[in-house]
C-alpha cells in the first residue's frame, strides 16, 4: 500500500501509543518458563508479538485470552513440547534469538525459519555462544542464517563478552542459563536494554547484576520461576514518532501517556532534550520494576545539532531513523556514528534513511556506521521506499508532515509489524 502524507497543522491532545514491543515479547517468552499461571495486561497485538504468541502455543504452552488480559500457563523451565512442524518466526528477530536460548535447554529437536527479511539477518551472534554452552545448532552458513535447527542438550554455563551490547544476545544466554549447570555470565561494554534481567529478578531467578562499565549480569540454574502479573507500559519507540512530530510542527503540544522511560530505552528523548526540545516527564511511577511516565512534548524552535556515538546507540537504536528526521530541522551538524548495527535490521536502515532523505531533497552524508545531517533544511517532498521496514515507513510519514509537496511512502502498511494503528493515531492528533 502506498501512502501520501502532506503538510498539516499542529499535533495536539493526548495519546497512549501501543504497548512496549520488547516487554510484550518477554511477557510471553519468560512467563512460559514459570511454574504456574501469569497474567499479562496491555499486551501489544502487532505482527511480531503475535508471532511470539503463536510460537509458544506451538511449543505446548496454554495461553488464554480473558478480555484484554492474557493468562499464560507456564510449563516450567524444561516443560516445553517438541513442535510437530517448523516454527515460523515471521519477521521477528527478538522471537527468534530469545527462543534459541529457550530451546537450547530443551531435550528435543526443533527448526525455525522466517520471512524473506528475517532469513537474511545474522543469527550466528546467538548460535555461537549457545554452541559453547553445548547446544547443537545448525543452519545456513554454519548456523548464521535461518532456517536453523536446535537440538537441546544438558547445558553448561559460560562467561561471554557481549561486544555489540546486544540485548537479544544477552537475553538468549540468560534464558539458556536457567537450564545450565554452573553460572552463566554476560559482560557488555555498556548496558543494553535490561527488561529480561528485570523480569527474571521479579520471578525469583538467581540473578546478579553489577552496573557500570563493563555491565555484568550472571545467572544460575533455576529450579523454578514464580508466575508474575505484568501490565505492559507504552512503547517509547512508538511514542518517539509522535514526539518528533510535536517538536517539529509549530503550535504543537502533545501528552504521551504511560510511556516506558527505562534508561536503556529513553535515549531518543534524552537526545531531543540535549538538542533543546521542550520535553517533560510527568507523573513518574514504576510497573514491575520498570519506570514509566507521561511525556509532555511541545513545539521546539531553535533545535541544535548533536552527536550520537556508540555509547548512545543501544538506548535509542530503534529510534535513529526518526531522530534523523528531527536532525534535518536542527541548526548545525548532527553526527551519528557507532550505529553499524542498523545495517542488519529489517532493512539496511542507514542506507534506507540516507537514500530516502536524498529523494525528498535533503543533503546527507552516509558513513559506514551512521550519517551526518546538516540543518535546518527545507523538506521538498517526493516518493520514498520503506524497504518494507516499519520504522522507515513511519519515520518518513512524520517527515511528510513538514514537507512542502508531501511524501509518498511505498509499502507504508508494513507499519503493522510494530504499530497497527499508526495512521489512525496520527489522524487523531492532527489539527485540521
Amino acid at each position: 500500500m502506498e501512502k501520501e502524507v502532506h503538510r498539516v497543522g499542529p499535533v495536539k491532545g493526548e495519546l497512549r501509543v501501543p504497548s512496549d514491543k520488547s516487554i510484550s515479547h518477554r511477557s510471553i517468552i519468560i512467563t512460559s518458563m514459570a511454574s504456574g499461571t501469569s497474567s499479562v495486561r496491555n499486551f501489544l497485538r502487532a505482527g511480531d508479538t503475535l508471532t511470539t504468541l503463536n510460537v509458544y502455543r506451538k511449543l505446548g504452552v496454554k495461553i488464554e485470552e480473558d478480555g484484554d488480559v492474557l493468562k499464560v500457563h507456564g510449563v516450567g523451565t524444561t516443560g516445553f513440547t517438541e513442535p510437530d512442524d517448523i516454527l515460523d518466526m515471521g519477521n521477528s528477530g527478538t522471537t527468534t534469538r530469545l527462543t534459541m536460548g529457550v530451546l537450547a535447554g530443551q531435550k528435543f529437536f526443533s527448526v525455525m525459519t522466517g520471512d524473506e527479511s528475517l532469513r537474511k539477518r545474522p543469527m550466528g551472534r546467538v548460535a555461537k555462544p549457545l554452541s559453547q554452552m553445548n547446544a547443537i545448532i545448525d543452519g545456513r552458513e554454519g548456523g548464521n542464517l535461518l532456517p536453523i535447527s536446535v537440538r537441546g542438550t544438558g547445558l553448561k554455563g559460560i562467561e561471554f563478552f557481549n561486544k555489540k551490547a546486544s540485548a537479544q544476545v544477552k537475553s538468549a544466554l540468560l534464558l539458556a542459563g536457567l537450564n545450565a549447570e554452573g553460572e552463566t555470565v554476560v559482560q557488555e561494554p555498556f548496558r543494553s536494554r535490561d527488561h529480561t534481567e528485570k523480569m527474571l529478578r521479579a520471578m525469583g531467578a538467581d540473578i546478579q547484576i553489577e552496573g557500570g562499565s563493563p555491565y555484568v549480569v550472571s545467572i544460575r540454574k533455576a529450579e523454578k520461576l514464580n508466575p508474575v502479573d505484568i501490565d505492559v507500559p507504552a512503547d517509547p519507540s512508538s511514542a518517539a514518532f509522535f514526539a518528533a512530530a510535536a517538536v517539529m510542527i509549530p503550535g504543537s503540544e502533545l501528552l504521551l501517556k504511560d510511556v516506558l522511560i527505562n534508561p536503556t530505552r529513553d535515549g531518543f528523548f534524552r537526545k531531543l532534550k540535549e538538542m533543546g526540545a521542550d520535553i517533560q516527564y510527568m507523573n513518574t511511577r514504576e510497573k514491575i520494576g520498570e519506570p514509566v511516565a507521561d511525556i509532555l512534548v511541545r513545539y521546539s524552535p531553535g533545535l541544535k545539532g548533536v552527536r550520537i556515538t556508540g555509547e548512545d546507540v543501544p538506548s535509542m537504536v530503534d529510534e535513529i531513523p526518526i531522530f534523523a528526521m528531527v536532525a534535518t530541522q536542527a541548526e548545525g551538524e548532527t553526527v551519528i556514528t557507532g550505529a553499524a548495527e542498523l545495517r542488519v535490521k529489517e532493512s539496511d536502515r542507514i542506507k534506507a534513511v540516507v537514500e530516502n532523505l536524498r529523494r525528498v531533497g535533503v543533503q546527507v552524508e552516509e558513513l559506514e556506521d551512521g550519517m551526518i545531517i546538516k540543518g535546518p533544511q527545507k523538506i521538498k517532498g517526493g516518493s520514498v521506499d520503506s524497504m518494507k521496514d516499519h520504522r522507515i515507513a513511519m519515520a518518513f510519514s512524520i517527515l511528510g508532515l513538514i514537507s512542502q509537496e508531501g511524501i509518498k511512502i511505498k509499502d507504508a502498511d508494513c507499519a503493522y509489524i510494530s504499530y497497527p494503528e499508526f495512521y489512525e493515531h496520527l489522524q487523531s492528533v492532527l489539527q485540521k
